[in-house]
């Protein structure tokens, strides 16, 4: 294998046969030790959290293959801590979705204004440009279009995957008693520019809520996994 980037919660690697494997880190994104989804930081490191992450990930891979959602995944090593997955063309230096159904976190601090804590949100779909030097900037489909990263039409495939991936997750977690806040995904393009989940769906990139309160990742990880 040919280490070919060094992520804050994934390392990644080529495989010789044009797929790419995935290595799962105990990493999370947060800011002072405080977990956040929404964070371009890594924020704490909890043990075990990559396998679990893997684990969560394949399982809610499965289910979006089985709906027929174009995604990179190929298959999952939980022991090891991989995932192979298919080639992936991220959008410019890369793009990330995400998709909110209640007022918490980076949304509430920008439009605190206008909305409280909590607050429903319809699985409202935000893009921002992967740059942490300039804290992961929001960014409109006109913006996307007059840079030159996405196209109008390609961006309402990635809005629509979007919604339908996180209504998927969200009735996963209903069936849990939790509630899904907010989740965030990663997309690119596949060999023929079709828009593709690529990245992981997993606690470490998504809030839930049980009875008003934030479920911690882990708790939420094996919430999502036990039988």
């Amino acid at each position: 294998m040919r280490k070919v980037y060094t992520g804050k919660t994934k390392d990644v690697f080529a495989l010789e046969n044009g797929s790419y494997r995935l290595v799962f880190k105990d990493d999370v994104t947060g800011t002072d030790g405080v977990f956040d989804p929404g964070a371009n930081t890594v924020g704490l490191s909890i043990e075990g959290m990559g396998k679990a992450n893997l684990k969560v990930s394949s399982m809610f891979f499965e289910l979006l293959k089985s709906a027929g959602i174009e995604t990179h995944y190929i298959s999952a090593d939980i022991e090891n801590g991989t995932m192979d997955v298919k080639a992936a063309t991220p959008f410019g230096k890369g793009l990330e979705v995400i998709c909110r159904y209640r007022a918490v976190g980076s949304f509430l601090r920008r439009y605190g204004a206008y909305v409280k804590e909590g607050d429903k949100l319809n699985a409202y779909v935000e893009a921002t440009l992967k740059d942490d030097d300039r804290g992961d900037p929001l960014i409109t489909v006109e913006g996307l279009e007059a840079l030159g990263i996405m196209t109008a039409a390609q961006f309402e495939d990635m809005k629509t995957s979007t919604q339908k991936i996180s209504a998927l997750v969200s009735d996963v977690l209903q069936e849990k008693g939790l509630e899904l806040y907010d989740i965030k995904l990663e997309f690119g393009m596949d060999n023929n520019g079709n828009v593709m989940l690529m990245d992981e769906i997993s606690s470490g990139n998504m809030r839930a809520y049980k009875n008003g309160k934030v479920v911690d990742p882990l708790d939420l990880t094996k919430a999502l996994v036990s039988d």
